[in-house]
């Protein structure tokens, strides 16, 4: 597929996400060379979603920059914009413009639309069955996953005796952005999630040309992401495990340097399916500014590898080097074997499995831990055993875009985890179930499609 394709197709999709209706009637206005801008191969719909600019490396971030990984000296803060503070003390931002989270996310459900409606057109047959599966596969899968993340950062954590009236995203499950924009409730957004990805699975091979496609293990891990921050443990358990019956590698943190400001490689072994956020909406969570929670750093023992593999001292504090990006500047959001081992301890220690548990949990460890200084976990029952593993959880999986899911969802079990920004001084404090754990919605967007703003 040639890339003037690829450029005529990328430029309304930044507009209809996050401007008004009359800049988008200007575009659909105007004449073009249809030849040039509308693929009609199963080849261009896989280049299509072959644009990794927009599908792998432009994450959100706004719910790590709200969580509890780090923190900001005052001078860092003053530096900021008026609405990156305001994001950093979890005040409620008012913003426009084509470059925020929403935009991000919802630029990703139209490539793969466009993609899903395209193929859709395209007879399968022998000699194209493999790539138009991908096709419609990854296609899915890709949408699953912005739908997933944007229910993260814009939603409630799901309950299910409210997600049927809780506010959940908007469904955009059309390329035709004439089609109004409206929001769906919490429970019908899961259940388009998880129909997307137990769809994909069918279709994406297990092995797949690179991490930055995805693939049958990265659907089964992103299943299991699915169905944890939903607190359905049994399936969040099943799919984990299903995904480590096919891609289970972990690395010797023993074998890293260490002591370099980048020890992770791109597309490591770990690596199951590769997403990176490159660019901040809010530039609190930029990694060289901010510094790594005092608390949370002290929490690694001395022995424990990570606490150098992921931290360098950088007055005040640290900063977090620990991207499985190989890049200091970018945040590595993907999906990796480490997170899923975790998914499926944390499942097992809830489903009244503890040795299990912590036999996933040690496989891990041991991989963390200075040669011949670990001695392996032990737990008196389950819950004990739930405890050592979210602790772990929380040490392994930091600045992945994970955090602010996990502070929601277990404060929905009583963990009462309440977040303390400190600035000049002056202390501001987001309590557990706080209706600010569901970030704003752009104005704009508010204001053109007439969807619900999240209660303050």
């Amino acid at each position: 597929m040639k890339t003037t394709i690829i450029k005529n197709i990328i430029f309304p999709v930044a507009v209809i996400t996050s401007t008004s209706i009359s800049s988008c009637n200007k575009i659909l206005d105007e004449k073009s060379d249809q030849s040039l801008v509308v693929p009609d191969a199963v080849a261009d719909y896989q280049a299509l979603l072959d644009n990794t600019n927009t599908m792998n490396e432009n994450s959100a971030t706004w719910d790590e920059a709200s969580a509890d990984n780090f923190y900001l000296p005052y001078s860092k803060y003053n530096n900021l914009t008026v609405q990156s503070q305001d994001a950093y003390l979890w005040i409620p931002v008012v913003y426009n413009g084509p470059f925020n989270d929403w935009a991000s996310l919802y630029n990703v459900v139209y490539y793969c639309n466009l993609a899903l409606e395209g193929v859709g057109k395209i007879s399968q047959t022998n000699l194209n069955s493999d790539n138009w599966n991908n096709v419609k596969g990854s296609a899915l899968f890709f949408r699953a996953q912005s739908f997933l993340h944007t229910s993260f950062i814009f939603c409630k954590a799901y309950d299910s005796a409210t997600a049927g009236s809780d506010y959940g995203i908007a469904l955009r499950l059309s390329s035709d952005f004439n089609q109004p924009s409206k929001r769906a409730n919490l429970e019908d957004t899961y259940k388009q999630i998880i129909g997307d990805l137990k769809t994909a699975i069918s279709l994406l091979p297990v092995n797949p040309v690179t991490a930055y496609h995805p693939s049958r293990p990265a659907a089964y891990a992103l299943l299991a992401r699915t169905y944890l921050s939903m607190r359905d443990y049994k399936d969040a358990g099943n799919y984990a495990d299903s995904c480590l019956k096919l891609k289970n590698d972990l690395m010797d943190y023993n074998t890293l340097s260490l002591s370099s400001l980048t020890p992770f490689k791109q597309l490591n072994p770990e690596v199951i399916f590769q997403r990176v956020a490159n660019s901040y909406s809010f530039a609190a969570i930029a990694p060289t500014s901010v510094r790594v929670d005092t608390t949370l750093y002290n929490s690694y023992d001395n022995n424990d590898l990570r606490k150098s593999a992921y931290y360098y001292p950088l007055s005040p504090g640290y900063i977090f080097k620990g991207t499985y990006n190989g890049n200091l500047s970018s945040l590595f959001t993907g999906i990796a074997t480490d997170e899923v081992y975790l998914m499926r301890a944390e499942c097992y220690a809830r489903e009244g499995q503890p040795q299990q548990a912590m036999d996933d949990l040690n496989t891990l460890l041991k991989t963390r831990w200075r040669t011949g200084t670990f001695v392996p976990m032990v737990a008196t029952n389950s819950t004990d055993a739930l405890n050592i593993i979210l602790t772990e959880r929380r040490k392994e999986l930091v600045f992945r875009c994970l955090r602010w899911m996990d502070i929601k969802r277990l404060n929905k079990e009583g963990a009462n985890i309440s977040l303390t920004r400190l600035i000049n001084s002056k202390s501001y404090m987001l309590p557990p179930n706080d209706n600010r754990f569901a970030l704003p919605l752009p104005t704009d967007i508010v204001n053109i499609s007439g969807m619900p703003q999240n209660p303050e």
